[in-house]
């Protein structure tokens, strides 16, 4: 082994099958410009299976995108007439989406208004939660049963509003200008009426939690100092506050939904490791009250507050890291905040004065190969920052490593059960994007520091095909 390389040993066991890849790489809202799709194709090509709308289209979406006033433009108009309703721009989102075989996952609500502290305009509850419920309700059969010449898309998740526990804090509530009693009674009214309407055809769920950041506080991870109070307060809060009048009323959650950023708290921040408590604490948590059939969403992530530039390797390091990770936790399915254009540090997929990817976004690319392989397999990495996924099907595999190491690794490489008669080894680092580099031994490999590669596997003993 060369001087300086940090030894690490990978095991991957493809006898041991294990459950289906699951949707870790979701996005945020897409790559839209202006009012055009045409960066969508990115969306196919890594296989994004969701796009969440919340944000949509900039300062209160644009007037235009998704959020429910831009869809309802008249509160006091007739809900059960098409002409109250404005799905112009909005349909041209849902079909882009659908076209790239993206599933969007639809938020219904308003987008963040972070000047609300100047003025606020729709981050108040709706004047009649009933009317509200059956609003959402037309917008649901427009793109799923045709109604108002609209679509029969099935689309499958709809989200009651977004971070409704961030109102615990006068200067922080830049989505919710009420009471938490008022978002529990919006979010049950609203459930109720949907899934009365629709069934076991669509999902319903909420609420965007703003961060269970204060299990890493209750845990004291990494020996943290217990600086962010106020997080603790109104989380805890709110979300067991949530639960309880739910289930008081008996509202189904379809599914529960979360968020995590690493700038939030100091937990996050040191590792990202730690994520993977978050996510089980939040399955206790619904267990706890009864919803053990509820899915639970991480539909906000974003690690990159540390990477100064977006297409530095460690951004697609990190990235395909927490997606390997969290599959093997409970989380059911994560959306990326976000694949949007512009210079936010949150939007690190595409460049949006080139057109051309980020290396983060080669991440996903990577992650997607695994997904459609479908099948996950025994793997083990002897390095706790050196993420490892494999993948079966048929006399298909691959290997992805992630190496979020400071420094480069040498891999000792044992794999079993695969009888391997051509390999295909694809890199992203300093070096490349998502480059084919023509390697043949994968048994002895070097990843450098913030390094990801993917190894795809043919038998073609039987079998000529490959991809």
């Amino acid at each position: 082994m060369a001087q300086g390389k940090k030894q690490v040993d990978l095991k991957v066991d493809f006898k041991e099958v294990g459950e289906v890849f699951k949707p870790m790489h979701g996005i945020g809202q897409p790559p839209i410009t202006g009012l055009s799709n045409a960066m969508f194709h990115y969306l196919k090509e890594a296989g994004i299976p969701y796009s969440r709308l919340h944000d949509v289209g900039g300062w209160l979406g644009g007037g235009l995108y998704v959020d429910i006033p831009n869809l309802f433009r008249d509160f006091d108009a007739d809900e059960n007439d098409p002409a109250s309703y404005d799905f112009v721009f909005t349909d041209r989102i849902i079909e882009g989406l659908m076209n790239a075989g993206c599933e969007p996952y639809f938020r219904l609500g308003v987008t963040i208004e972070n000047e609300h502290m100047r003025k606020s305009y729709r981050i108040y509850p709706p004047k009649d939660f009933e009317k509200w419920a059956r609003i959402c309700e037309h917008v649901i059969r427009h793109y799923n049963e045709g109604w108002a010449d609209g679509y029969r898309y099935g689309i499958t998740y709809w989200e009651i509003w977004n971070e409704p526990d961030d109102c615990y804090v006068e200067e922080s509530s830049a989505m919710w200008k009420g009471t938490p009693e008022d978002y529990f009674r919006l979010y049950s009214v609203a459930a109720k009426h949907l899934k009365g309407c629709f069934g076991d055809s669509i999902k319903v769920g909420g609420y965007g939690h703003c961060g269970v950041y204060e299990y890493a506080q209750d845990k004291d991870l990494c020996g943290i100092d217990h600086e962010d109070t106020y997080i603790y307060d109104f989380t805890i809060s709110f979300m067991h506050g949530f639960f309880k009048y739910q289930k008081e009323t008996n509202a189904p959650i379809d599914f529960f939904s979360w968020h995590v950023y690493d700038n939030c708290h100091k937990s996050t921040r040191k590792d990202f490791c730690n994520i993977s408590e978050h996510a089980n604490y939040v399955r206790r948590i619904l267990d706890k009250y009864g919803y053990v059939n509820t899915e639970h969403h991480l539909n906000e992530w974003n690690l990159h507050t540390d990477v100064r530039h977006r297409d530095v390797p460690l951004a697609s390091a990190k990235t395909l890291g927490f997606m390997l990770m969290m599959q093997r936790t409970s989380t059911d399915v994560m959306c990326y905040y976000d694949g949007g254009l512009g210079y936010s540090p949150y939007r690190t997929l595409i460049n949006p004065d080139s057109g051309y990817p980020y290396r983060t976004y080669y991440a996903f690319m990577m992650y997607n190969t695994l997904y459609k392989l479908k099948n996950s397999v025994a793997t083990q990495s002897s390095d706790s920052h050196v993420f490892v996924g494999a993948g079966v099907s048929g006399r298909k595999a691959a290997i992805v490593i992630s190496n979020v190491n400071d420094e480069s690794v040498h891999i000792k490489t044992y794999i079993e059960g695969f009888d391997i008669t051509d390999i295909q080894v694809c890199r992203v680092d300093e070096g490349h994007r998502y480059t084919v580099t023509g390697e043949e031994d994968i048994k002895e490999i070097v990843i450098p520091a913030h390094g990801c590669i993917e190894i795809k596997l043919w038998n073609l003993k039987t079998d000529g095909e490959r991809e």
